[in-house]
């Protein structure tokens, strides 16, 4: 029986991806190699070993509470004396790279950042444990300070003023998405018909959520467009001048076209921002930051005004950790807003609130997030687990200490070689972009076609084959698995490859296999010509 490639094309974003996949995996004369994926296929070993040897350490320490019976029992560990115990530990074990890790960060916290080694150490080995639900159940308070640190330095190319932020520790981004919508809603900050910005293209969720029955919001696409290098023209971020719009959604560097924002688009929004639009609330996802250069989020440009998420997942290699965070500045929009809130809504979230605390104005936004994030009936135990919460610091302290940013020269490295290797093989000019962080890439199928062989092909192309028909075509012929920009909300038609989940021979052998079967299809265009 035929496929029908046109009707498959007509599939939502995540059947096509599953559809792609099954195309794909159903070609037993070719390999899958599945690009559409933005999980990485690399990550940072040192603080996971670190993190490691740290539990050894407290499983021993809590062992002291009842060395005396041989069940495999312990106890919480007692803090007296355990600092010196630490050191003993160390010293026995300097031979292991990541014990001399853990002596580093001791040293960089205590001499550094300024906070107590014994509390840290203390904190570490009972977060380790996890003995203890998590309190403050925002944050543990030694690690949020060294992920505020870390979060500064890489959002804005500083770790100073981290007394000045507040950190909430999430299951990943998709966490602080699920949680932010729901406590702006809860908060009337968002109400049905209001109109959100989202800067277009953008990752799915953030198209799709809005539009879900419980929020019911108007979307205002802020498009980025190729010709612009993917970046916000001045008259598309004059949309954010719109006082009915109440939110301005962003991922920067940007998914799929991975460009983060350059001087010129930071500079408008902070003027727009400033001279007209005090009110906005910006939502920034800076997942991508720490793979560009020179990057400066938005969190840093609009501090009053953002709110800013961010992973640990693809810099680390952590997605199955779940890591996140959200972070605010403690002189933000969002507190001024509810502080101005009428007197019936202030009643009505005082109601929502008074069990977790008597005067409910003096609950900051973050904090709603963190009571939300559990019903608010459960707030005393909410909070992300403890032990994700040190790896957390873990991954943090390795980027803080790493001065040179060899770590991160690494991962730019792997990933533009492979970049390299896909276009060679395709036999096309790498895109040169400044901006660009190349953790995706986006594959202009119509200026792929018109640069092999012309444009009159790429009209053919464009003619007979729709773009998501082609992804269709790519994944059954070749094995080959790409993700549509349109699925994104990009007007443009591509396809994002991401560049972090398989090896360069493999990015070798995608850009061959297109480029043979853009020869195949230049065959039949001439056959009917």
């Amino acid at each position: 029986m035929m496929t029908d490639f046109k009707e498959l094309a007509q599939l939502s974003p995540f059947e096509l991806k599953d559809e792609l996949i099954k195309h794909a995996s159903g070609n037993k004369n070719k390999t899958m190699l599945n690009a559409g994926r933005g999980n990485p296929n690399f990550l940072a070993t040192l603080p996971r070993l670190a993190f490691f040897q740290l539990g050894l350490f407290a499983c021993s320490e809590s062992e002291l509470s009842y060395s005396y019976m041989k069940q495999d029992i312990g106890g919480i560990p007692d803090n007296e004396g355990m600092l010196e115990r630490f050191e003993r530990f160390i010293s026995d074990n300097l031979q292991l790279p990541e014990v001399c890790f853990l002596r580093n960060s001791f040293s960089y916290v205590k001499d550094q950042l300024g906070l107590s080694g014994k509390d840290f150490i203390q904190e570490m080995v009972e977060g380790i444990l996890g003995c203890n639900y998590p309190v403050p159940s925002r944050m543990l308070t030694i690690s949020e300070q060294i992920v505020r640190h870390y979060l500064l330095r890489e959002m804005s190319g500083s770790d100073a003023s981290t007394d000045d932020i507040e950190v909430f520790a999430v299951e990943g981004g998709t966490a602080a998405m699920a949680y932010i919508f729901d406590t702006l809603k809860e908060n009337r900050l968002l109400s049905k018909g209001d109109k959100v910005a989202i800067g277009m293209p953008v990752f799915t969720p953030y198209i799709e959520i809005p539009q879900l029955e419980e929020y019911g919001l108007e979307i205002v696409p802020i498009n980025a467009e190729p010709e612009n290098n993917w970046q916000y023209s001045d008259e598309e971020l004059d949309k954010l001048k719109d006082p009915d719009i109440k939110i301005f959604f962003c991922i920067n560097p940007s998914n799929p076209a991975s460009v983060k924002l350059d001087d010129r688009c930071l500079q408008k929004i902070s003027s727009i921002v400033s001279n007209e639009r005090k009110d906005l609330i910006i939502l920034t996802d800076d997942v991508y930051g720490t793979f560009a250069d020179d990057f400066k989020s938005l969190f840093a440009v609009c501090p009053y005004n953002t709110i800013l998420v961010y992973s640990f997942s693809k810099y680390f290699g952590a997605t199955g950790w779940r890591l996140g965070a959200i972070a605010t500045h403690k002189n933000n929009v969002l507190d001024d807003k509810l502080s101005a809130m009428p007197k019936d809504i202030k009643e009505e979230l005082h109601k929502r609130y008074s069990s977790i605390i008597t005067n409910v104005e003096d609950l900051h936004f973050i904090d709603r997030l963190v009571a939300d994030s559990r019903a608010v009936a459960l707030n005393h135990t909410a909070g992300l687990s403890l032990p994700q919460q040190i790896q957390m610091v873990m991954f943090s302290l390795f980027a803080l200490m790493d001065e040179h940013d060899e770590y991160k020269k690494i991962l730019k490295k792997v990933i533009r070689q492979r970049q390299c290797a896909l276009y060679r093989e395709l036999g096309v000019e790498v895109p040169q972009d400044g901006q660009s962080v190349d953790y995706y890439t986006l594959l202009d199928l119509e200026s792929i076609a018109t640069q092999l062989y012309n444009a009159d092909f790429a009209l053919w192309l464009r003619k007979n084959f729709s773009h998501n028909e082609l992804l269709f075509r790519i994944a059954t012929e070749t094995g080959v698995i790409l993700l549509p920009g349109k699925g994104f909300g990009s007007q443009h038609p591509s396809a994002r490859a991401s560049l972090a989940n398989l090896n360069e021979y493999q990015y070798a052998q995608i850009g061959k296999m297109l480029r043979e079967m853009a020869k195949e299809y230049y065959d039949k265009y001439c056959a009917i010509s």
